[in-house]
């Protein structure tokens, strides 16, 4: 018997949608489990929700992007196959409409459906020398000034070799996947999916030429804040963060295991990039 995981937004229509779904499946002979979505809003490292079991053939999310990325952290190093159902705005990272869903899954609980590696870095902060915290993120990694604070002092470095010292309210490490979210708000490029780079992306830079960077995937990435630095936080893919100061150092690397989203045959990333931009009169 195939176990399916629904990951619902609590919202009327997607969790409407999502009963529906669940009744189908059952009349399938299919076991769900069903989960509710994360509450909009940040929450504190540390509290996280349990892994996904790792024997579901494959999960349903429900929900925008917000829940989308919920549900990753929900699959945590499990090789579980994940779809995105839109029910959000822009919905960047689901692969189908609403209108679409039963026809889909019915191709995926026959097994005619492929996967496509979206890769994830891993970050880990380090306070008084020691590791303190470890957080896998899909989109980005997220270093920012509170409201009030003076421009932050990023010294950042690609491996052993210092590169900078950013001035800016923050900086944005992202994935291919991420450099449609934060990254491209703060004027970073758009990278595809399948090209293995990791975007640096200044927020509001001091210093006019510190421009977006592409790195390769093979790099590690190692921060610190200057001596003095107050009202700084570290955010994991917009989910969880916490303050940071001098006293801690960032590292950031690809992770060892990318998550599987589920694609669809006829679905071309250059048609849904132009659709989700409105390029060329496209419509979301």
């Amino acid at each position: 018997m195939k176990r399916v995981g629904l990951f619902v937004k609590e919202e009327y229509e997607a969790k409407k949608t999502a009963d529906e779904l669940e009744k189908w499946l059952i009349g399938k002979g299919v076991d769900v489990l069903r989960k509710k979505g994360v509450p909009a809003g940040l929450k504190k490292t540390g509290e996280d929700i349990p892994s996904a079991p790792k024997n579901l053939f494959c999960i349903f999310v429900l929900g925008g992007d917000g829940t989308f990325l919920s549900a990753v952290r929900w699959i945590d190093n499990h090789d579980i196959p994940i779809l995105g159902v839109k029910f959000g705005d822009v919905g960047f990272l689901a692969e189908i409409a609403e209108d679409k869903l039963f026809t889909v899954a019915e191709k995926i609980l026959n097994n005619n459906f492929r996967t496509m590696p979206r890769m994830r870095l891993d970050v880990e902060l380090y306070r008084n020398g020691n590791p303190f915290v470890r957080e896998t993120v899909l989109n980005d990694v997220v270093i920012n000034k509170g409201a009030l604070a003076r421009l932050a002092h990023i010294k950042t470095y690609i491996g052993d070799h210092y590169l900078t010292t950013y001035k800016a309210d923050g900086l944005i490490v992202a994935t291919p996947t991420g450099s449609t979210a934060y990254s491209l708000a703060a004027g970073g490029p758009i990278i595809h999916p399948q090209v293995p780079a990791i975007i640096m992306t200044p927020i509001s830079p001091f210093t006019l030429t510190n421009r977006p960077l592409i790195i390769p995937d093979t790099s590690c990435i190692t921060i610190r804040l200057e001596a003095k630095s107050e009202d700084i936080f570290l955010t994991f893919d917009g989910q969880t963060g916490l303050a940071i100061n001098d006293k801690d150092y960032i590292t950031i690397r690809n992770a060892k295991k990318p998550i599987s989203l589920i694609t669809m045959p006829d679905q071309e990333y250059f048609d849904v990039l132009k659709a989700k931009l409105r390029w060329s009169g496209g419509r979301v």
